[in-house]
């Protein structure tokens, strides 16, 4: 038999100027909130205070603070007010709200109530209108974040600021559970940013949940669930929402430009929505048939069946391809009530679990496994001991030591010129520090000061080499590692001042120059392997591609598998030669304009140019291109290094 719980042992509640904190009401992982009253006028509140571990730094709780001030600017009917925004007395930003007790909209059926289904993602629409003509998105658009007042009125609650980039960890099972995913559109839960399309498919989500009962995708977990989203086909709707298909198809669209564009759009075609004529008698027909009159309600059903069955069998046109003599399902029996967000997250595991793991971990650290493989290095093994339980033996000195070694590797490979892997692996300690709330730890410190230095020492020695853009290179890897503006400014018109021995950087002896620029084909393998997502192509003199976007799949023209593919920038040039060579275990880079010169590109009948290693004049946010390319370009010119362009490919360098 369970001992009574002890109230002493709560924890403490937070301590909060003006506010006299009554009790907890609900926690995720990224927040608390606590029923409070406000001492100044008397008046119950809800007060949400962030989770510290979401924002470990001070940047990110100005960032949020920023965010909250914008929100607490909106004011609708369907849009729950923010009162004030704060801090805690041990630092914790919060705020507060209207305390709303009349429950949340994932504890309402709508099953039999299409009608009140439409009429409540219309209140939604209106409200998420409002928020995007204003510039605000919400992000986190569930069930449980839609609140009623006293009068019954629908309020959107809890705009997703924490889920914001820039707030730490994006997704992760501290962070988000399945009852966050589970509405979340793909793009989103790829860590991309978002604008109000990511809204529109989160409220898709909503309104199929409250006409089926049930969410379109159901998984155990939270990554599972955003990997239904994105991969998987849309899936159907019960025969008596068979009318709905044609919308959802479209609100859940994988990819935004495919979905409703705008709230009004999407409110436009759901009240365009119409059952056939024989569907009202057929929704009839189930609830009778699930009413708890036994016989009589069967009978009933029986009855009303014989009506639809009529309206089925009499020759009409039904449109859309409706199906005409299915005979009608059978009773559905209720849908379970969906478990509580916090239950929806496994429970961490013992203290013994940890220990497994950071046996692991040192194990893989000094194999130098930090990273790799994917799934089974040091980085995961730390992060699930922290999960498990952060105050065990060892872990804190674990993540220092994690730390140390991911500092040690990205100095060497700054040193090397790996530039594509010291990126990767300096983004991948931000992550792992933000996760586990290290990012002011002295060994964190360490590693972000270790690589500035390193990028620094870099730029200053290739300027008294006389190498210009291999210097300005190597501050562009700095300012990437943190270093501050005015240092970079300082340190470029340093380098300004060097007078290059060459036009460009020198041909590194024994490396060997592809004439082959690398084809579609090659390019696809890599997004396959890798999931990276193309950049956006700009079509110079051409208006059309605000209408019609370009990417490296779609470039305008008809292209073979076996063409130089285009589309794609000097950045995506690099992650792929990065990618080539942890394949091939070579070397593997983007040539200099001296190295270019040297062999003639193999080109077919629509030329292209080829990017350079080469930064731009000013800094490498530009890069060199060379070569005249089908539209008659400059033989040599800088363009920005973020975009592709449709007539610009790359070759590679392999070192020996």
């Amino acid at each position: 038999m369970s001992e009574p719980t002890d109230p002493n042992d709560a924890p403490p509640l937070p301590r909060v100027d003006g506010y006299q904190l009554i009790r907890e009401v609900g926690r995720g992982g990224m927040s608390t909130v606590y029923l409070a009253r406000q001492l100044a006028l008397g008046r119950e509140v809800a007060l949400k205070v962030m989770a510290p571990q979401v924002l470990g730094d001070e940047i990110s709780r100005r960032r949020f603070e920023n965010e909250v001030r914008t929100i607490a600017r909106l004011e609708h009917p369907h849009i729950v007010r923010i009162h004030e925004l704060g801090r805690t007395r041990d630092g914790l930003p919060y705020y507060s709200m209207p305390h709303l007790a009349r429950g949340h909209l994932g504890g309402r059926d709508f099953t039999n109530d299409e009608k009140g289904a439409v009429e409540m993602a219309t209140a939604l629409l209106s409200a998420l209108e409002y928020a995007h003509s204003r510039g605000v998105v919400h992000r986190d658009v569930k069930p449980e974040n839609v609140l009623f007042d006293d009068a019954g009125r629908p309020l959107l609650a809890d705009f997703g600021i924490a889920l914001r980039r820039g707030f730490g960890p994006r997704v992760t099972a501290a962070g988000l559970a399945v009852g966050s995913t589970a509405y979340m559109a793909p793009e989103q839960a790829r860590g991309e940013e978002v604008d109000g399309r990511a809204d529109l498919y989160s409220l898709g989500v909503v309104l199929w949940e409250m006409l089926a009962g049930r969410l379109p995708y159901e998984a155990q977990d939270a990554l599972s669930m955003a990997l239904m989203h994105a991969r998987d086909p849309i899936p159907k709707l019960p025969a008596h929402l068979r009318h709905w298909q044609r919308f959802m198809n479209r609100a859940l669209a994988k990819h935004a430009d495919q979905r409703f564009q705008n709230a009004a759009e999407m409110r436009q075609a759901m009240l365009a929505v119409r059952p056939a004529p024989w569907q009202p008698a057929l929704g009839r027909a189930r609830a009778l048939a699930a009413s708890r009159n036994g016989r009589r309600g069967l009978a009933a059903a029986a009855v009303v069946a014989g009506v639809v069955l009529g309206f089925v069998l009499w020759p009409r046109n039904l449109g859309d391809g409706f199906f005409r003599a299915s005979a009608p399902p059978p009773p559905a029996l209720p849908e379970p009530a969906p478990a509580p967000v916090e239950q929806a997250v496994t429970a961490p595991p013992t203290q013994d679990a940890a220990a497994l793991a950071l046996e692991k971990a040192r194990a893989q650290i000094e194999r130098g496994e930090l990273t790799l493989p994917e799934g089974d290095n040091a980085a995961t093994s730390v992060l699930a001991a922290w999960h498990a339980d952060p105050a065990a033996p060892g872990v804190p000195e674990a993540l220092d030591t994690l730390a140390r070694a991911m500092g040690e590797r990205i100095a060497a490979d700054v040193r090397a010129g790996e530039d594509a892997r010291a990126r990767a692996l300096f983004r991948r300690a931000d992550e792992l520090a933000r996760a586990t709330a290290q990012v002011d730890s002295p060994a964190q410190k360490a590693l972000r000061e270790g690589a500035r230095k390193a990028a620094v020492d870099r730029a200053e020695d290739e300027a008294k080499k006389g190498r210009r853009d291999a210097a300005r290179r190597a501050i562009a890897l700095a300012r990437d590692f943190g270093l501050p503006r005015a240092d970079a400014t300082r340190l470029e018109r340093r380098i300004a001042t060097v007078v290059e021995d060459t036009g460009g950087e020198a041909a590194v002896p024994g490396a060997r120059v592809a004439a082959r620029p690398v084809s579609r084909a090659e390019y696809e393998r890599f997004v396959e392997a890798t999931g990276r997502k193309a950049s956006i192509c700009r079509e110079r003199a051409s208006v059309l591609r605000v209408f019609a976007p370009r990417d490296w799949r779609n470039p305008g023209f008809a292209q073979s598998a076996a063409d130089p593919v285009v589309c794609v920038s000097a950045q995506d040039a690099e992650a792929y030669a990065h990618w080539l060579g942890a394949r091939e275990g070579g070397r593997y880079r983007l040539p200099t304009a001296a190295e270019s010169a040297t062999v003639a590109p193999q080109l077919p009948s629509r030329g292209v140019a080829l990017w350079l290693r080469d930064c731009g004049p000013v800094n490498c946010q530009q890069r060199q291109v060379a070569g005249t390319s089908w539209r008659g370009q400059a033989a040599r010119r800088p363009l920005p290094a973020g975009r592709g362009y449709d007539d610009v490919g790359f070759r590679l360098v392999r070192e020996r």
